[in-house]
């Protein structure tokens, strides 16, 4: 059977919240989309696989190694496993798409 998902037909979140959606998952990695609309600081991270992500709309500021990194549309990052880092505001459109290595 064909699963066919739809990166910009996914639900969309409500002021100071994160959607994550699985788009796809094996044995060696996840792939998800990410909504968010955070006016406050989110929660720290510090995740047990690499992720690479890129910001495919709108914009946000991550605190990440003490320091403040701004994104907008089309900036990708790499995150080593058990970098701490915090989501600390993004525009109300942020679309991200996230690959983690299992």
């Amino acid at each position: 059977m064909i699963h066919i998902n739809n990166l910009y037909r996914q639900e969309e979140p409500v002021e100071n919240s994160e959607i994550f959606s699985t788009l796809f998952q094996n044995n060696a990695f996840k792939i998800e989309s990410i909504r968010s609309w955070l006016k406050t600081p989110g929660e720290i991270y510090n995740q047990e696989e690499d992720e690479w992500v890129v910001l495919i709309r709108g914009n946000a500021q991550l605190y990440l190694k003490e320091e403040i990194v701004n994104l907008q549309e089309g900036d990708s990052l790499f995150l080593p496993k058990h970098t701490p880092h915090q989501v600390l505001q993004t525009s109300e459109d942020a679309l991200w798409l996230g690959v983690f290595s299992l």
